[in-house]
């Protein structure tokens, strides 16, 4: 009786961390934005930003950790200003990007500033995460519906195999200017092929069109576009640290070249040890990329309020 009631706590245990989800939001570019810059301006009724309706629907979703990735000289205004909001209702924790967190023998290229990137930033998550886990941008307004598909597919996964939010590229693009896109291609059993990144791209009528060689190209709005929202198992960290060490040892710009996330799940599809399931999402795609589009991200927000997405004061509504 007593090796029955053990094996049933010990499986109940195992169910419960295969069932746990932490949200990495990677934020460290926030820093230097406190004080009024576009991406922690409020967009919401009561002041909410967009991080705050990220944390809302990820918890709604079932994810039960959020992992703020910051600069360490930030942790207080940034807790003081998003964190307080978010830890009474979810485990939180904070993850550093720093620019000397680098593995020897390599060493920060003197006058480099530029952070090492968005899979750096990941990395920088490491010692916070042991659960499956989705990575997003802080400044970006993925949509609720984003975050149940992303967690129904944590929620049933194995060890490397990882997942992209697949956005229509028309859902993901502003009036106001360019944008910078990954277009993606999938295999009929909407697995990922590769993604081509697109640094300017536009709308064009219900499709959009390219910037490369000073000519315009077209391309299907109905394309695949990442928008940086991804689902991992833990098993990424120990690969994502060896791809790092090689990008460092054939780094082509020390000021510059950057370490990309799309790079990490990228590498290792390439490399067939692991999968990576395009999940297409109905959700629409956000941000405050130019001023202008704030005042439509605003009305955008009221619209969901007003259907019954959103309560006027977020937080008090969870």
């Amino acid at each position: 009786m007593f090796l029955v009631l053990l094996y049933n706590i010990i499986v109940l245990k195992c169910e419960s961390v295969v069932n746990c989800m932490t949200l990495v939001i990677l934020a460290a570019g926030m820093g230097s934005r406190f004080g009024g810059m576009k991406q922690i301006t409020p967009v919401g009724p009561c002041g909410e930003f967009i991080i705050d309706y990220s944390c809302y629907d990820a918890i709604k979703a079932g994810f039960d950790k959020i992992v703020f990735v910051i600069k360490k000289e930030n942790l207080d205004i940034f807790r003081e200003t998003v964190g307080k909001r978010v830890e009474k209702y979810v485990k939180v924790e904070y993850a550093f990007q720093e620019m000397a967190d680098i593995p020897s023998p390599f060493f920060v290229p003197e006058g480099r500033v530029k952070p090492w990137g968005t899979g750096h930033a990941m990395l920088s998550a490491r010692r916070c995460v042991s659960d499956h886990f989705a990575t997003i941008n802080a400044d970006d307004f993925y949509g609720a519906e984003s975050y149940r598909i992303m967690a129904d597919f944590l929620k049933n996964t194995k060890p490397m195999q990882f997942a992209m939010a697949g956005y229509k590229l028309s859902n993901t693009l502003t009036e106001n200017g360019t944008v910078s896109r990954g277009i993606c291609n999938a295999d009929e059993n909407g697995m990922l092929i590769d993604i081509t990144e697109r640094v300017a791209i536009r709308p064009a009528g219900d499709d959009a069109e390219f910037e490369e060689d000073g000519a315009w190209i077209p391309v299907s709005g109905d394309s695949i576009s990442s928008m940086n929202f991804f689902g991992f198992t833990p098993e990424v960290f120990d690969f994502a640290e060896k791809e790092f060490k090689n990008f460092l040892d054939t780094i082509k710009d020390p000021m510059k070249s950057e370490f990309y996330l799309p790079t990490i799940a990228s590498l290792a599809m390439r490399a067939g040890i692991a999968t990576v399931k395009v999940c297409p999402t109905p959700s629409r795609w956000y941000g405050v990329t130019y001023a202008a589009d704030r005042e439509g991200l605003e009305g955008k927000i009221r619209d969901m309020i007003e259907g019954g997405t959103y309560s006027a004061d977020l937080w008090r509504s969870i």
